[in-house]
């Protein structure tokens, strides 16, 4: 039967070996100035208010006259977007005069109040750079001075020349085949998902034919599938089984991805109606934040793409609730974040259970909240707009994002690997979970569920991202700093001290993921 593409139908094709391209190398399309690095007449460089990129950003002294002044090369003369991103706590405007080159190119732009000195706008003006060294200077025209000025951004409105996300693909299939990909697991199935998403967009059909060639290791002509499904992450991959059912109608993955939605009839489950994180005796009674993205949108998709029923339709949602209850830290600057592990009471319990923190491992692992918010996005979009928990979902979103947003690292746009131990010099930057982050404020943006000035944080953790991205000599991807799979622990060095292997699953499905989502709604959109 042919596979079926929103925009076209592609035949399957036997290839024999697959052909990568090259990778062209990366243009960049803007170049970020901090306001921290600039010269400064009449101000002061502060870190008082959350949400600065950089070191901090500067604070005009309330004089007209006061002024940041920034130096940009340009290769060439061309026009470009200039960007300043600030923020002004106040009721009244602080508009600035900006000067490209001695010459006025807004005379009096407006900069007006954001709410809060912790929230950030940008404005933008259109300017003409000559070759070579361009000054730009924002002077405060009132007595009130400027507003807080964070960075300016000299944007040529071009894109890179590279798209990673095929980049990504390309240079892991270099390096696996379908056969030595790996076995069934859920780094796998995150990984090959993110392949999907670039097939539906690209229509490759190296890429499918890959995806396919890898799940008929495992199911056979006849839908069988030899895995008991005793534990939540089996059933990531399945994800994989209805992509494929969704492209292809063979019935034999329809069949084999039955299989796990019917093994959830019968899964154990805390009192309260949460699944286990798996059946063993060590995991008896648990819920991991990562839980909810192994199973939940699988349920959720096999509703919408196979057969919906009242199992399909509540249980996905009601997990995501059950889960948040336990794991939600519920006061303190951390309110919001999740902790990583629970242990409901009774039966065997847990060596990292911490009564006091609600039976709880008392660790934010930045991956953990990671996969949540995934979660609780793509079962959003499968809910249908009059879903009786839907409501339930988006609260939990517009708790969660701000939180997400009050622990991004402001020097780097990153999160850290555990999350509140951001003064900790053993603590790191975690590459897989602040592509997650992105993705999700990203989306969450996007639909509504929160406000727009959350897109900052958005982007920042995307750049931030991507800077840990980058070509070999040997013209493959390598993306670092990715935490390798990581158990439940109430001790700081445990998650501190996890490996870090390059290229690792949970980073690249991760990061081709988010590439996705950045890619489709641009920078700032």
């Amino acid at each position: 039967m042919p596979l079926r593409n929103r925009h076209r139908v592609i035949a399957i094709v036997a290839l024999g070996a697959l052909l990568v391209q090259p990778v062209p190398a990366a243009v960049a399309a803007a170049t970020l100035h901090e306001a921290e690095n600039a010269t400064i007449s009449q101000g002061v460089v502060e870190s008082n208010h959350a949400g600065f990129t950089g070191t901090g950003f500067v604070n005009y002294d309330n004089v007209t006259g006061s002024s940041v002044e920034w130096t940009t090369d340009s290769p060439q003369a061309r026009q470009v977007r200039l960007v300043l991103r600030y923020a002004n706590g106040t009721t009244a405007d602080r508009p600035m005069s900006i000067t490209l080159n001695g010459t006025a190119i807004a005379a009096n732009l407006s900069f007006p109040g954001t709410g809060a000195w912790t929230t950030w706008r940008t404005v933008t003006l259109q300017a003409s750079l000559v070759t070579g060294p361009n000054t730009v200077k924002a002077t405060a025209t009132t007595a009130n001075g400027g507003p807080n000025v964070d960075s300016l951004t000299v944007d040529d409105g071009t894109s890179s020349a590279t798209d990673w996300s095929k980049a990504v693909i390309d240079s892991t299939m270099a390096r696996f085949t379908p056969s030595s990909l790996g076995g069934w697991g859920y780094t796998q199935g995150l990984y090959l998902w993110g392949q999907y998403l670039v097939w539906q967009r690209t229509g490759d059909a190296r890429y499918l034919q890959y995806i396919k060639d890898w799940a008929d290791r495992f199911v056979d002509s006849s839908g069988n599938i030899s895995n008991s499904f005793g534990n939540l992450d089996s059933m990531q991959s399945g994800n994989v089984l209805l992509a494929l059912y969704k492209e292809t109608g063979q019935a034999r993955y329809r069949t084999a991805a039955t299989k796990i939605r019917n093994r959830l009839n019968t899964y154990p489950r805390t009192s309260d109606g949460g699944w286990w994180h798996s059946t063993s005796d060590s995991r008896q009674g648990q819920l991991w934040g990562d839980g909810v993205y192994m199973v939940d949108p699988f349920l959720a998709r096999y509703g919408a793409w196979v057969t919906a029923d009242t199992f399909t339709r509540t249980e996905p949602a009601k997990q995501i609730e059950v889960y948040h209850s336990h794991l939600r830290r519920p006061s303190g600057t951390a309110a919001g974040l999740l902790y990583h592990a629970y242990d409901e009471p009774g039966g065997l319990t847990a060596s990292w259970v911490k009564p006091s923190l609600g039976n709880t491992n008392g660790i934010s692992w930045c991956r953990a909240m990671g996969w949540f918010g995934m979660a609780t996005i793509d079962i959003l979009d499968l809910l249908p707009a009059d879903h009786p928990r839907r409501a339930a979902l988006i609260d939990i979103l517009r708790d969660l994002v701000p939180a997400y947003a009050r622990w991004q690292d402001p020097a780097t746009g990153r999160w850290f690997q555990v999350v509140t131990e951001t003064s900790n010099s053993a603590n790191w930057t975690e590459t897989s979970c602040s592509a997650m982050y992105t993705y999700t404020i990203s989306r969450a943006v996007e639909l509504g569920y929160v406000d727009a000035s959350y897109r900052v944080n958005a982007d920042r953790g995307y750049q931030g991202v991507l800077d840990k991205v980058s070509l070999g000599q040997d013209g493959r991807t390598n993306i670092v700093d990715i935490s390798e799979g990581t158990n439940a622990s109430d001790s700081l060095s445990y998650y501190f001290n996890r490996g870090r292997p390059v290229n690792d699953f949970h980073g690249l499905g991760a990061f081709l993921i988010m590439n996705e989502q950045l890619m489709r709604v641009g920078p700032g959109n």
